[in-house]
């Protein structure tokens, strides 16, 4: 019997993520050229032979964010005219995640939008990390397999929380109270959660604190941060409420617009975050940030899924 032979590729987004996870598989990164027109419309052609080859292409849909994701819809697109017979994409950060549902009249579902587009193009089965919503996976008819990012950040603060006295942890807001109590289980620490209100359009006010924060470490934890405003202003709050020492953690680092300022203005420790973002050169030289690698986490999803063996004690 033949054994089903395979291709790793990438797009730009994240070339050194895809490049550890060859590593970690013993694979060479597949060839294919990434180009612009003059007038910035996408061009790819694979230079692999991939036909009747099941291919995996990794591709975070991260800043900028339509020419990323413009990216890899090409590239799905000439797999499938090339007559690969499976395309996975392996999207570590899922753009227009928050986009998930209609906040007001005449408003768009973007993220059931990026799915029909995925599909269209030719994808046979996604592969994320710490989907915004998880119910963006009912978006798909397709095999959708939303890994978790907290044995990577788990094991980190094990060994960094270690001796600096009883930990919180601490979600910003009523959603990621689930995400803070597995962590908190895995710890053996506390859960707290802000309690936030709405003071005008796109912006949010903490104001009180919902469990025990005081003489303890708060880690606060999201799955992304963004501006960081909701970030920074938790960060204040946990201490105004007795909190000794504050640190962060979140999977997707997207770090936009005023973020690196406020977290440096902030009484925030370390911000940990994953690679499926890549670090910009300015978060990488301020000093709060760490940054941690989920290849061995996706790569043993891709060798899994190759070997149709099961999954699922990724999901925890």
């Amino acid at each position: 019997m033949r054994l089903r032979e395979w291709v790793i590729l990438s797009a730009n987004a994240n070339r050194p993520l895809a490049e550890k996870i060859c590593e970690k598989l013993g694979k060479t990164l597949g060839q294919a050229d990434v180009r612009r027109f003059s007038d910035g419309e996408v061009f790819i052609e694979i230079r692999e032979n991939v036909r009747g080859r099941d291919v995996y292409v990794i591709q975070s849909t991260c800043r900028p964010v339509n020419d990323t994701l413009m990216e890899l819809l090409v590239m799905i697109d000439a797999l499938k005219r090339a007559s690969a017979k499976e395309i996975t994409a392996v999207i570590p950060y899922y753009g227009y995640a928050r986009q998930d549902r209609k906040v007001a009249p005449r408003t768009p579902i973007s993220a059931k939008l990026v799915a029909d587009l995925l599909v269209a193009a030719g994808a046979t089965r996604v592969v994320s990390i710490d989907l915004h919503a998880g119910q963006i996976q009912g978006f798909f008819d397709i095999p959708f397999d939303n890994l978790f990012a907290s044995p990577v950040i788990v094991d980190h603060l094990k060994k960094e929380m270690a001796g600096m006295g009883e930990l919180v942890l601490v979600s910003p807001d009523a959603g990621g109270v689930e995400r803070a109590r597995a962590y908190a289980k895995r710890l053996d620490a506390t859960v707290a959660m802000i309690d936030k209100r709405r003071t005008g359009p796109n912006v949010a006010k903490a104001m009180n604190i919902v469990g025990d924060v005081e003489g303890k470490v708060a880690i606060i934890l999201d799955d992304m941060i963004d501006t960081a405003g909701t970030l920074t202003e938790a960060a204040s709050t946990v201490l105004n409420h007795g909190a000794t020492r504050v640190f962060a953690a979140a999977t997707h680092g997207v770090l936009s617009g005023p973020a690196i300022d406020r977290i440096m203005a902030s009484k925030i420790e370390k911000v940990i975050v994953t690679d499926t973002v890549p670090l910009s050169e300015e978060a990488r030289k301020c000093g709060k940030f760490t940054q941690l690698s989920v290849a061995d986490l996706l790569a043993e999803a891709i060798f899994r899924i190759h070997n149709y063996d099961s999954v699922s004690s990724l999901f925890i």
